[in-house]
């Protein structure tokens, strides 16, 4: 008896694979999203890849922040130097942000319910999912990355962990977004003079109306590389299960069995063609995807398990708000703004941790642990037994069965 199910073209798409990327739908919160357009405009856009709009935010944000002086007379505020405030503002540019400013924090949190729902209506439509695109200047295809060296890489460059799992036009933007703001605020300039213990000559040479974009788009670097390596290893997941229902699920009762087990990976893929090549044809082989049982959360994710709650949402926010008060603040304190605002990340990502452990602890999620996620049966003679045991073994499988 087969079962073969056939993915066809639907009316929507979870996923696009393109020589510049992986565009895909998933599941987002929707207050998460809006945060990161209020910290800054065009970011929560971004995150849900909508990047013409999100560019457009970005560049509007830099210019009118800039031209009315919004973040000088946030370090005025913070400092209590409120005479100040009223200097540094300029009326004819400020009346300008507030508008476009809500527009970007409201139309963030809803177009992610709109695509969340249009993720749901995707998800439950069979439709193929593409995993491989060659081209004359790139080559883009669908691969499982560790999650924490997004984040390592993230967190010494901003935008090299979006080159790691191949977001070309977010790292390109965020790569020279931080090179362009870091020169301009003058920023490796203060590190020199604060690691020299000249902490007065720091504060004085740091541009802190261009200072107070770069917690943000350091934030941001992370979070997006991190969470978006751990949506794209899901989608690995995905598409190989589709590939497999619709492919090694048509089965005939005759000859020996052998069973074995195996996690996602493309050493199952290998396996899987190797038996073929063997002489072993489709209708003879059984692979079942499982589902996993649920068990509490783990810090972060790996290349083989992730399942998307790795603690860092509220982390990051809260590490971007620190950030940003204790620079403002360094400035009138002794160690200045460097300092102080490594101080305010460590501090902010430590309380945002708390916070998530507190409250998701005890939701229960998919095993992240070593564990089978396929089960494959393969039906053969007595004389291709050997080479297909070979096979299973060579190809990283946990355990091989025989029924005879």
């Amino acid at each position: 008896m087969g079962r073969n199910i056939v993915y066809k073209r639907s009316r929507r798409k979870a996923a696009y694979l393109s020589l510049l990327g992986t565009t895909q739908l998933h599941l987002r919160n929707p207050w998460i999203v809006a945060w990161w357009s209020c910290a800054f405009p065009g970011f929560g856009h971004l995150l849900l890849s909508k990047y013409l709009r999100g560019f457009v935010l970005i560049g509007w944000e830099l210019l009118i922040n800039s031209q009315a002086g919004i973040n000088e007379a946030m370090v005025y505020s913070f400092t209590g130097q409120f005479d100040l405030v009223k200097q540094v503002l300029d009326v004819r540019w400020m009346s300008l942000y507030a508008p476009v400013y809500l527009f970007a924090i409201y139309d963030s949190y809803r177009t992610t319910i709109d695509l969340n729902h249009v993720y749901m209506l995707a998800n439950r439509e069979k439709s193929y999912l593409s995993n491989f695109k060659i081209g004359a200047m790139e080559i883009n295809y669908l691969d499982k990355r560790t999650p924490w060296l997004s984040l390592v890489w993230s967190m010494l460059m901003p935008g090299m962990g979006q080159l790691y799992i191949h977001r070309i036009v977010t790292a390109f933007y965020v790569l020279s977004g931080w090179i362009w703001i870091s020169y301009v605020s003058r920023l490796l300039e203060g590190f020199q003079f604060t690691w020299m213990g000249e902490f007065d000559k720091a504060a004085h040479i740091v541009n802190p109306e261009w200072l107070l974009f770069l917690p943000s788009l350091y934030g941001f670097a992370v979070y997006d590389a991190y969470t978006n390596t751990v949506e794209n290893n899901k989608l690995f997941d995905k598409e190989q299960k589709r590939f497999l229902i619709t492919n090694y699920q048509e089965r005939k009762d005759e000859g020996m069995r052998i069973i074995s087990s195996f996690d996602h990976s493309n050493y199952l893929e290998l396996a899987l063609s190797a038996l073929e090549a063997c002489g072993i044809e489709k209708n003879q082989i059984l692979a079942v995807p499982l589902n996993k049982r649920a068990e509490k959360p783990k810090m972060f994710d790996t290349m083989h398990r992730s399942d998307g709650v790795s603690l860092l949402d509220t982390a990051m926010v809260c590490a971007t708000v620190f950030t940003v008060v204790f620079s403002s603040v360094g400035f009138i304190w002794k160690w200045g703004p460097i300092i102080w605002g490594l101080i305010g990340a460590m501090a902010g990502f430590i309380v945002g941790l708390i916070i998530d452990l507190i409250f998701k602890r005890k939701q229960p999620r998919p095993i992240k642990g070593k564990s089978t996620e396929v089960f494959v049966m393969v039906e053969c003679k007595e004389h291709q037994l050997e080479t297909v045991e070979h096979i299973l073994w060579k190809h990283m499988a946990f355990g091989v069965a025989i029924i005879r």
